[in-house]
């Protein structure tokens, strides 16, 4: 049986609807059942959300109170700063070394900012809230989307799961390290490194990006024993344009 196509009409492009028209770029959208992105959303932000429990052990095992442990998961809300910084203050470093470290594993989060504010298209009044939820996780899922609606809608719902189950675990987590003394005794201080290599190296895809991760971490365990405490993280941020000028010299 031959189907016949109606004038302007291509693959994945139904009667009346333009490319492009609610997905910018040009692409056709096509249509996916809203359980489908909640229940995507969801997956994403609750298997990340409970990595909290071990952002309030980390913290609490660096001389962090409770009370700090939630303001930063609260006000900050992006997990490898979040690590970054307690790390850096777990070894003794300066908090203001530690804090631009922290500050620029979060720049990265701007750059998202600039592709989801033309995916989603937000109300001007919406968008400062918004803004608090643009990390590696929103991100990821709102991309994925068909469209915009969905790509709303899944961006809302992971921001939400995340946000909330992020706080409470990061309350639990500390609670609980202050109630069985001291971390490193159970081995809970290596909790926080091990979930940030179990969400980054799913990540890591390509050549080029394994390539980075592996100068990254020469450069920051290399470093580690000669400087002090935080530093080696901000060095170890010159492996992406290292690996990458060594690329375009290859090409």
């Amino acid at each position: 049986m031959v189907i016949r196509e109606e004038p302007g009409q291509g693959p994945g492009q139904g009667p009346g609807r333009e490319p492009g028209r609610d997905f910018p770029g040009g692409a056709p959208a096509a249509d996916k059942p809203r359980a489908a992105v909640v229940r995507d959303a969801l997956g994403v932000g609750v298997a990340v959300g409970l990595s909290g429990f071990a952002f309030g052990v980390t913290a609490a095992g660096s001389g962090i109170s409770t009370l700090q442990a939630c303001v930063l998961s609260l006000l900050v809300f992006t997990g490898a700063s979040q690590f970054a910084l307690v790390g850096a203050l777990a070894a003794g470093g300066n908090p203001f070394t530690a804090a631009a470290g922290a500050f620029f594993l979060g720049t990265r989060n701007a750059f998202y900012g600039l592709r989801l504010s033309q995916l989603l298209a937000l109300p001007k009044g919406v968008r400062p809230f918004a803004a608090h939820w643009v990390i590696d996780e929103t991100t990821a899922v709102a991309l994925t989307q068909p469209d915009r609606k969905s790509a709303r809608l899944g961006f809302t719902v992971t921001g939400l799961a995340l946000y909330v189950l992020w706080n409470l675990t990061t309350l639990l987590g500390a609670l609980g390290a202050e109630a069985i003394g001291d971390t490193r005794a159970w081995g809970l201080d290596a909790a926080g490194p091990a979930v940030f290599l179990a969400l980054l190296a799913p990540m890591l895809k390509t050549g080029t990006e394994r390539a980075v991760a592996a100068l990254a971490l020469v450069l920051g365990l290399g470093l580690l024993p000669v400087l002090p405490a935080g530093v080696p993280v901000l060095i170890a941020a010159l492996a992406a344009p290292i690996v990458l000028w060594m690329k375009g010299r290859r090409s």
